[in-house]
């Protein structure tokens, strides 16, 4: 009788692991969906974010163009009044506007790296969910 018991007692405590198993599983589904459904969020700003900087950067090199010729001009201008002759003048002043252009796609492009509209939070936040899987799983 003792030894019935003790049966109908550990099947019940086995039927309970396996009720908290599935319940913890469930969670964890729960979980993992929560997380890409932020991710999906996260990344849908990030790619906002980006394409405001580029039609941002656009905008501005658009804009900039006529103020940087008559800029150059006036540089050229005054470069042959030191004694400059007008092509070298203008030469000169066209390669301080290269330099001064490259440097603008220089700092423009680092703002676009992939390092800077990578969703950390939500890869943390993920990372964290499978360590804790991998917890519950053993």
């Amino acid at each position: 009788m003792a030894l019935a018991d003790e049966a109908r007692a550990i099947a019940g405590e086995a039927r309970e692991m396996a009720g908290l198993m599935g319940e913890a599983m469930e969670q964890l589904g729960k979980l993992l969906q929560n997380e890409v459904e932020l991710a999906k969020a996260e990344m849908s700003q990030k790619v906002s974010q980006a394409g405001k900087g580029v039609a941002l950067l656009l905008g501005a090199g658009i804009l900039i163009i006529p103020v940087l010729v008559v800029l150059l001009i006036s540089l050229a201008l005054w470069l042959q009044t030191l004694g400059f002759s007008p092509a070298g003048a203008h030469l000169i002043a066209a390669a301080i506007g290269a330099v001064c252009s490259g440097i603008l796609g220089f700092i423009g492009k680092k703002q676009l790296e992939a390092d800077k509209i990578t969703p950390k939070a939500t890869l943390h936040e993920v990372r964290r969910d499978m360590q804790a899987a991998k917890e519950l799983g053993r």
